[in-house]
């Protein structure tokens, strides 16, 4: 996966390939007014503070891309190229097809999650985040021919669940104890998705709500 090295542009975000020298402007990004405003905003989701924090969390990303199981962005403001936060490809999975199938050989995830999303508090309601999500969904169904993309959120993170569902995103059910959450607390997870067939309506629902 390596060789999977692209931007993804829309009107109001690109995302680019994630990269050391996106450092400190990851650590600028996330840098909020005051303590009571990062944990309203960041209670639910990991956010690197600091440059030490960033730098690990890069490194996390680029190790999990060498692997060949994510595919990391840094998502910059399209009218002043300013860093706004970070998403990323994961747990990426080429299945076994038989040699014959339509599918053998495909270099691209069959399978993927999109997430370790987030946003500096400026781009928050901004239609960001809604972008994004569409790009990513929009190469992931059409360029690559994925048969699924899910996303997950804390149980606990209503803005994240209501914002999923405004998609138009299946919710799955509830996997539970799934994993540590940012505040040390066992967390509950919620699980969406977006099969292949669905798309094509899911698109047109999102591009509505993107001229809205």
């Amino acid at each position: 996966m390596n060789e999977f090295q692209y931007t993804l542009s829309g009107n109001i975000v690109r995302l680019e390939p994630l990269t050391f020298g996106h450092i400190e402007a990851m650590a600028a990004a996330s840098a909020a007014d005051t303590p009571a405003q990062a944990d309203d905003l960041y209670s639910w989701t990991v956010v690197p503070h600091g440059v030490k924090e960033a730098t690990e969390y890069v490194n996390t990303a680029l190790l999990w891309h060498g692997q060949g199981t994510a595919i990391p962005f840094v998502i910059i403001r399209q009218n002043d190229n300013a860093v706004i936060g970070s998403t990323r490809y994961f747990e990426c999975e080429r299945w076994c097809w038989p040699a014959g199938h339509e599918r053998y050989g495909n270099p691209y995830p069959d399978v993927a999650e999109i997430g370790y999303t987030w946003f500096a508090r400026s781009a928050v309601r901004t239609g960001a985040n809604t972008e994004a999500k569409f790009l990513m969904l929009q190469h992931a169904f059409e360029t690559w021919k994925a048969l699924r993309i899910s996303l997950k959120t804390d149980l606990r993170n209503l803005r994240s669940q209501a914002a999923m569902e405004r998609l138009g995103c299946w919710r799955e059910g509830i996997l539970r104890a799934q994993k540590l959450a940012p505040d040390f607390s066992v967390r509950d997870s919620v699980r969406y998705s977006i099969i292949a067939e669905e798309w094509p309506d899911t698109k047109r629902h999102i591009l509505g709500l993107m001229r809205k």
